[in-house]
């Protein structure tokens, strides 16, 4: 029988946000620390790939050591390095996966590279001195997995067993919050400035279309409602834009925010299950975590919405996921390349409807 991994260091380089974690086996994270590029992508209202991967090599070594003293540890107390190695950026993983391997067979570790989404769906047990999921929540839940590159709903059975029950067919939630903050002039990122208007603004002030709401299949699609935006701020002045940006914030965002709970509602009551969860960057969205919290509260269902430090990018979601499947005895070798999406024995399929 293979030794069991008590302490593991997670690295995260998908996108443009780099982090490092190190997190034990029963999900207590003992350090955490990330560096976003929202300063270098902001000139271009968006992420540069080229800019993203150049600045995780500068960044990634010092973040290293840095988290292993803010836990006060050595190398001689991690058993292994997990490293996210899909989906996300070629660039950004490459990095990332590189780094891996290279501490791996320099400090003789174990290695294992995970899939970036399943971070996200096992970060709710994550824990620390805040922060602790519900004494008795496990598996099967219903998850919402939702930021600026995926929106999937799934069944969670289990570490390796996640069944898609429902996707977006064209745009993610936050692919979609951040072409409207284009629009609007907001600023990169733009998904965090809507929801800040928007807490100021009427969201029954202009009405937005919300796809598939009433349709019997867990899919949702924001292509639409994109394209209505587009059009309504065709049809005002600029003047009357400025005047009315909180409104139309609040509207926009409600829109998104009823289909995705609409969807939630769905997926609970079609799969029988009381427990749930909320995930991914978007789910930092103080709408919507509000909508599932009252929702889960009304209806009792056990919800859980880890802290934001938890949803959006970070490493000790990764650190997680890894732990659990070494302890299954996964490991990686030497041959372990990044990939642009994920593989098709990630996740169970062909049930979304």
């Amino acid at each position: 029988m293979s030794k069991k991994i008590k302490r593991v260091l997670a690295i995260e380089t998908s996108c443009d946000d780099t982090s490092v974690s190190v997190v034990e086996a029963d999900g207590r994270v003992l350090s955490l620390l990330s560096a976003d590029q929202d300063l270098v992508h902001k000139p271009f209202g968006g992420i540069v790939p080229e800019i993203a991967s150049r600045n995780h090599t500068m960044t990634l070594l010092p973040l290293l050591q840095k988290t292993l003293e803010q836990a006060n540890l050595g190398w001689s107390d991690i058993d292994g390095i997990v490293v996210t190695a899909r989906p996300g950026l070629i660039g950004s993983l490459l990095v990332g996966v590189i780094t891996a391997k290279t501490l791996s067979l320099s400090f003789d570790k174990l290695l294992l590279g995970v899939n970036h989404l399943e971070g996200h769906l096992l970060a709710p047990f994550l824990k620390d001195d805040e922060y602790a999921p519900p004494e008795n929540f496990g598996y099967p839940y219903v998850a919402l997995a939702v930021s600026g590159g995926h929106t999937q709903f799934y069944l969670v059975k289990g570490v390796g067993q996640y069944e898609v029950i429902g996707r977006t067919l064209d745009d993610a939630a936050g692919e979609a919050f951040d072409k409207f903050a284009k629009l609007l002039g907001l600023g990169f990122p733009g998904g965090v400035q809507v929801d800040k208007l928007a807490q100021q603004g009427d969201a029954s002030a202009y009405q937005f279309p919300r796809a598939l709401i009433h349709e019997d299949t867990l899919n949702t699609s924001f292509s639409g409602l994109k394209t209505a935006a587009h059009n309504q701020l065709k049809k005002m002045a600029p003047e009357e834009i400025e005047e009315r940006k909180a409104d139309l914030c609040a509207s926009y965002q409600q829109a998104i925010v009823d289909a995705l709970m609409a969807k939630l509602k769905k997926a609970v009551k079609k799969h029988k299950m009381r427990r749930a969860i909320l995930t991914g960057g978007v789910s930092a969205n103080s709408g919507l975590r509000q909508a599932a919290q009252a929702w889960a509260s009304k209806a009792g269902v056990e919800l859980v919405v880890p802290p934001i430090r938890y949803c959006t990018v970070n490493a000790a979601m990764i650190g997680r996921a890894g732990v659990l499947r070494m302890n299954q005895g996964e490991r990686s070798d030497q041959t372990l390349s990044p990939q642009a999406r994920s593989l098709e024995s990630d996740f169970i399929s062909g049930r979304s409807r």
